[in-house]
Formats: C-alpha cells, structure tokens, sequence
C-alpha cells in the first residue's frame, strides 16, 4: 500500500513539474521523447513515460536525476516531496536550452577531449563571427 501512495505522490510532483516547465503533464509521447533526447543510458518507451504519469512506477535514480535536472527542480524533491524546493522556478540553465541544444550538448560530451575541444574552438569562432558591431 505505501509503495502506491509513493508512486502516486512521485507521479503528482512530477506533473507539477512539467506545467511549471511548459509541457504537457497529459502527454506521455512529449514525455519519453524529451526525456530521451537529454538520457544518455538507454531510451525510455511511451509506456514507461505513461506509468510515471499514471503513478504505476518510479524511474531509477539516473533517469530521476536527468527527470530533475531536466525540469529544474532538485531530484530529492522529485523522488520524496517537502524540502524548500521551487519547483515553479526552472533552473536557469535548464530554461535556456531547447530539445536539439541538450541533444547537442550530448553528442559534444560524447566526444574525446580533442575532438571537444575542436568544437568549442568552432563554437567561440562562429560567436566572434556573429557578434553585431
């Protein structure tokens, strides 16, 4: 029995969160590909995305950390609730990057250090390049 309640309580936070970032807490589709294009492990189906909405189940600490850090509020508030977290609030790095910049910013830390280091040369060039005036 407290393991559902559990569930549902991770489930409602996790709802929060998402009208509080902008995005559907009714739509299990936006979900598991948001989620994936930011996960680094294995890809989430729509099914697992559906049962995290419908309070049937509690993601693994790693994708809750992705969850978390995704949706700009801490992990522990996600999992457990209470503590002074600002869920309404996303982080400001979080708020700045759209799906294909986290994508990105994946693929980049994928990367050996040279080949990143080539990219953030690239990046800082094509900035320099742009900057009016």
């Amino acid at each position: 029995m407290k393991a559902s309640i559990e569930r549902e309580d991770f489930s409602e936070r996790l709802q929060l969160a998402l009208r509080n970032a902008d995005y559907s807490p009714d739509s299990p589709t936006q979900l598991a590909r948001e989620f994936n294009v930011r996960f680094t492990g294995g890809p989430i189906t729509v099914h697992a995305a559906r049962k995290w909405l419908g309070g049937e189940a509690i993601p693994t600490q790693e994708k809750l950390r992705t969850l978390a850090q995704w949706l700009g509020v801490p992990a522990e508030w996600l999992r457990f609730g209470g503590g002074d977290a600002k869920p309404g609030e996303p982080s400001e790095m979080t708020a700045r990057f759209e799906s294909a910049d986290v994508k990105l910013i994946a693929d980049l830390q994928r990367l050996d250090e040279t080949h990143r280091t080539i990219a953030r040369e690239i990046i800082r060039l094509l900035v320099r390049v742009n900057r009016p005036g």
